[in-house]
């Protein structure tokens, strides 16, 4: 079966994703910034799945949770704040953290809402996954932590938030990396029907879209998201262990209704929040990042993504892409930490 999925996703990776993803972001622009495989120079060469713990994990409240984060580095480095997305956590970034505390950075890396030891202050509070609201969480934790700004970098939903807190709070952050790009979206544009094939790399999200999608994935989550792990990086040859650090993040009994409410709010199915309306139709307007960017991309990513030519008009400030070569996957950082780091010390100096 995996096998098959590897194989569909290698053919029809190509033009049909480029189609897709035009149509999705509604746009398509030229590029003129060329990927590269960045040599690194400033930081540490280090193997994947060097570390296995953070230097230190806290609790702090800040707007309607209470977040769990990983620290690591001086209290007086200028921030950078890593976000994981979704089925990953913090562990993510485990290698990434120690390389950039030590070039002397203060490095912030939270659980999102829904995972790890981040908790709702209030049984009240909708279970809201909605990227607004998800960006603000960011934002209350800066200011909790009293960080006025940051270099902010992700994948996937965190990749997403970066792009978002750019846009929205550009005084709030000095940089931005993303893998895979512009990742800003709304309900009404995602309306605009896929092609099969394309689509068939968003299952899940139609999966989810059901209520036996939602009750299968509370049944199955382990293997549900070992599954989503080896389809969007086939060349990654995570053992066990590592996997299961980051599965236990998944026991938040608000998990499962964070991951399925963000999937359904994307195509129009759940509804949001009515407070954050105004934020959300300035985000369908796809505005441009206007801080200095840097844009990333595994060679081996299985994952559905948007090709740089359709996002790079989308970036209007100092940008670089980079692609990251060696059956590099979706969850980039966790497989290729020198690169990532470097791309967050780089972005910085652009």
């Amino acid at each position: 079966m995996l096998e098959e999925i590897n194989h569909q996703r290698r053919r029809f990776m190509g033009n049909t994703a480029l189609a897709v993803a035009a149509t999705q972001l509604g746009f398509l622009g030229s590029a003129n910034a060329q990927p590269r495989n960045p040599a690194s120079s400033d930081v540490s060469a280090i193997k994947p799945g060097t570390h296995t713990s953070f230097a230190s994990i806290k609790q702090i409240d800040a707007g309607p949770l209470n977040i769990g984060y990983a620290e690591d580095g001086p209290a007086d480095g200028p921030a950078v704040i890593l976000l994981h997305g979704w089925p990953y956590d913090i562990y993510s970034f485990v290698d990434v953290a120690p390389l950039l505390a030590s070039a002397g950075y203060r490095v912030i890396v939270p659980y999102l809402r829904g995972y790890g030891t981040t908790r709702f202050l209030s049984s009240e509070t909708m279970r809201n996954a909605q990227q607004s609201a998800v960006a603000l969480d960011i934002i209350a934790l800066m200011d909790a932590l009293k960080i006025q700004t940051a270099t902010v970098a992700g994948f996937d939903w965190g990749a997403r938030t970066a792009d978002v807190l750019a846009v929205l709070w550009p005084e709030r952050c000095k940089a931005i990396v993303s893998v895979s790009g512009y990742l800003i979206s709304s309900p009404e544009g995602n309306q605009v029907p896929s092609p099969p094939e394309p689509a068939f790399l968003f299952w899940y999200q139609y999966y989810f879209s059901t209520p036996v999608g939602k009750a299968g994935y509370a049944k199955y989550l382990d293997q549900f998201n070992k599954f989503i792990w080896h389809q969007a990086s086939p060349k990654w040859n995570f053992d066990d262990a590592t996997y299961d650090r980051t599965a236990a993040s998944f026991n938040n009994p608000d998990h499962v209704d964070i991951v399925i409410h963000d999937y359904r709010w994307r195509l129009g199915l759940a509804d949001g929040e009515r407070k954050y309306d105004d934020l959300e139709k300035r985000l369908a307007a796809l505005p441009a990042v206007t801080v200095p960017a840097i844009t990333m991309e595994g060679d081996s990513n299985g994952a559905a993504h948007p090709p740089e030519p359709v996002y790079r008009t989308r970036f209007a400030g100092k940008y670089e892409y980079r692609l990251i070569n060696g059956g590099v996957g979706h969850n980039l950082p966790q497989e290729a930490p020198q690169a990532f780091a470097q791309a967050v010390i780089d972005v910085g100096a652009l």
